[in-house]
C-alpha cells in the first residue's frame, strides 16, 4: 500500500534519490544535475524532497545562484557518492568479470577410457574455438572422481557411471558394445559367432579388479556358470591390447578402446554384455561454467536444450543396465 504522502513509493526509488542528490552536489545547480540525468528540473526537486523528507534533515542551502550542502548534505554526501558510483559503474565492472567468466580455466574430470578416446578431438576442437581459455584434465575415478565433483574442484567429469549417487546427475552421450579382442591364430579367432561358453576356462585379461569392466565379466560370467581364469591384470586398456596381440591371453573390452589399428582379431559377444555408456556427469544443482557449457555442446549439440539440465536433469536411467556393486562408482 502506499501512503498519502507517497512515502513508501519514494523509498522504493531510494536509489533515483541519491542519484538525483549527488548529481545536485557535485554540479551546485539542480537544473544541471536534471541535464545530466535526462530528467526535468522538478522531478530531480522532487527526488531530493523526498530524501529530505525520509530523514528528516535539509539537503542544501541557497547561496546567490548556487546552491551548497548543509552539514547534514555533506555528511549524506560522504555515505552516498560510493554507493552511487558503484551502482553507476555496475554495468561495466559486471562486463570486465563476465568476461573473466568467459575465459577462465575449464576442469574436467576423466578415467582413462575418456581421456585417451573420447576427449582428444573435443579438447583439440576447444582450444581451437577458445585459445584464451585454458584446460586442466584430471584423471581420476570411482570415489576420486566423486570427491572431485561434490567439492567442485572441477567443472564437470566425462566417464562411464554404473551406481550413481542421489548428489550427482548423470547424461548419457555415447554408447559402445563390449567385444571379445582375440590374438592372430587363436583358435577362437576362426569362429563366425562367439558364445559364451566358447570363454569357459579361457585365460583373460583384465583391467585391475576395481574397475568396472573387472566387475562386468565376473558377474556375467559368475550368473552363467562358465568358468574363467584371469591370468594378467593389467593398469589399463592400451596395455591390454599390447599383451593380447603378444599372446598373453585374450581379453574382454569396451568397444570406445578398439580404433581399428591393432593387429588384433576383434569378436563381437553376444548380447548378455550390455553395452557401456559415457557421458557428463556434474554435481546436482551445480551451475556450469560458460566455458563447461561450450565443452559439453561440442560433445552433444543441443545438450542443454532440455529444460533442467544446468540442475541435473540428466538422463540417469541411460546407464543403470545394471549394478553390480554398491561401491562400484564409475570406470577406466
Amino acid at each position: 500500500m502506499t501512503d498519502p504522502s507517497g512515502r513508501l513509493y519514494y523509498k522504493n526509488n531510494r536509489v533515483k534519490q541519491l542519484r538525483a542528490f549527488c548529481y545536485t552536489a557535485q554540479a551546485g545547480s539542480i537544473s544541471r544535475a536534471a541535464e545530466r540525468l535526462y530528467l526535468s528540473q522538478p522531478s530531480v526537486s522532487l527526488q531530493i524532497q523526498a530524501l529530505e523528507r525520509e530523514l528528516d534533515i535539509t539537503l542544501f542551502e541557497r547561496r546567490g545562484p548556487r546552491i551548497t550542502l548543509t552539514p547534514d548534505g555533506k555528511a549524506l554526501y560522504e555515505l552516498a557518492q560510493p554507493l552511487v558510483d558503484g551502482i553507476d559503474a555496475l554495468p561495466s565492472r559486471f562486463a570486465e568479470r563476465h568476461q573473466t567468466l568467459q575465459t577462465g580455466r575449464l576442469d574436467i574430470a576423466a578415467g582413462e577410457s575418456s581421456t585417451l578416446y573420447l576427449i582428444p578431438d573435443l579438447l583439440k576442437e576447444y582450444m581451437n574455438r577458445y585459445p584464451d581459455s585454458p584446460v586442466k584434465l584430471h584423471n581420476v575415478v570411482g570415489s576420486d572422481m566423486l570427491a572431485a565433483l561434490r567439492n567442485d574442484e572441477v567443472d564437470f567429469g566425462i566417464g562411464s557411471m554404473l551406481e550413481l549417487p542421489d548428489d550427482v546427475a548423470y547424461r548419457a552421450v555415447y554408447s559402445f558394445d563390449t567385444s571379445l579382442i582375440l590374438p592372430r591364430g587363436h583358435r577362437l579367432a576362426e569362429r563366425e559367432r562367439i558364445e559364451l561358453d566358447d570363454l569357459a576356462s579361457q585365460e583373460l585379461i583384465l583391467p585391475p579388479r576395481h574397475l568396472t569392466t573387472w566387475r562386468l565379466v565376473n558377474l556375467v560370467l559368475q550368473q552363467h556358470n562358465i568358468p574363467y581364469e584371469v591370468r594378467l591384470e593389467v593398469g589399463g586398456w592400451e596395455i591390454m591390447k599390447a599383451y593380447v596381440e603378444r599372446g598373453f591371453g585374450i581379453g574382454i573390452a569396451s568397444n570406445i578402446c578398439i580404433t581399428g589399428r591393432e593387429d588384433l582379431v576383434v569378436k563381437s559377444l553376444p548380447s548378455i554384455f550390455p553395452r557401456r555408456t559415457y557421458g557428463v556427469m556434474w554435481r546436482r544443482g551445480r551451475f556450469l561454467s560458460p566455458q563447461a557449457k561450450r565443452f559439453i555442446e561440442l560433445m552433444q549439440p543441443g545438450f542443454f536444450d532440455d529444460p533442467g539440465t544446468d540442475t541435473a536433469a540428466g538422463a540417469r536411467e541411460d546407464n543403470r543396465v545394471f549394478v553390480p556393486s554398491q561401491n562400484d562408482t564409475g570406470t577406466g
